[in-house]
């Protein structure tokens, strides 16, 4: 067997134990919740033998985007914490195959940066340990902030940090309520963008991603900026008012994009 081979069969053995480790999380998850399983055996996000034997059989026979929002619309949307519990990428990565979950999964999805104005100023007037507190204290207000919108903390780049929703609406929000419990004395900037992008194990790739990172790094502290797609997306949202939409060129992206300024009304 060649090395390349020899990685590659590692690499799939690991992932397949990685699946199996999250199927039997996530059925333990809806083992202590009969409403929710039931729901989820309801709308063919699961079968019952997987239920009972997680790893052993196929999670569901049904596609996943369609399981996923059906799902949604019949629990998540009544109970917010179902889906920060179970995590929507987990549940897609399951019901795909080990090969497809390697290479990504395309999800439409929202993805939220944020940063910290002035990080740099305060590291260099305090020390890397004052600093590197700071970042964790934020980190863990940050966590239970973003799980109970339904999203995760994809990873840390630094001062930000980069997020992924299953809507527009929940980023947006999240994003609202991130920039009043960022650490003092700094200022929280967020940018905020939707669209198709590759969801892997660990990471989300795509052209929705570097517009949202660009669009986070052109707003000011204490600001959260969304492009024209979330702003569409999100309608009249209650109690968010927003600003005018104008036209921005961001580097390396190509086409002007659409940006506003979303703040509570």
């Amino acid at each position: 067997m060649s090395f390349a081979d020899g990685a590659k069969q590692a690499g799939a053995s690991a992932l397949s134990g990685w699946r199996i480790a999250l199927a039997q999380r996530m059925a333990k998850l809806l083992q202590r919740d009969p409403e929710l399983a039931g729901t989820a055996i309801e709308v063919g996000l699961v079968d019952r033998k997987w239920l009972d034997e997680p790893g052993r059989h196929p999670l569901s026979t049904t596609t996943t985007l369609d399981v996923v929002q059906r799902f949604l619309e019949r629990s998540v949307e009544r109970r917010p914490s179902a889906l920060a519990a179970l995590g929507l990428n987990a549940i897609q990565m399951l019901s795909f195959g080990a090969e497809n979950a390697a290479d990504g999964v395309p999800t439409e999805l929202c993805v939220v940066f944020t940063d910290l104005e002035g990080f740099t100023k305060f590291t260099a007037a305090n020390g890397d340990d004052v600093a590197s507190q700071l970042l964790h204290d934020h980190a863990r207000v940050v966590g239970p902030l973003v799980r109970s919108r339904g999203g995760r903390v994809v990873k840390r780049l630094g001062d930000g940090l980069m997020l992924s929703f299953p809507s527009p609406e929940a980023g947006a929000l999240a994003a609202l309520e991130l920039v009043p419990v960022a650490p003092e004395p700094l200022r929280l900037r967020a940018g905020v963008h939707c669209g198709e992008a590759i969801v892997t194990i660990d990471d989300v790739i795509g052209h929705v991603v570097n517009v949202a990172a660009r669009v986070a790094e052109s707003a000011k502290g204490g600001e959260v900026l969304v492009t024209g797609e979330v702003r569409d997306a999100l309608g009249e949202l209650p109690n968010v008012e927003f600003s005018r939409v104008r036209k921005r060129t961001f580097k390396g992206v190509g086409e002007p994009v659409a940006v506003c300024r979303v703040q509570p009304a």
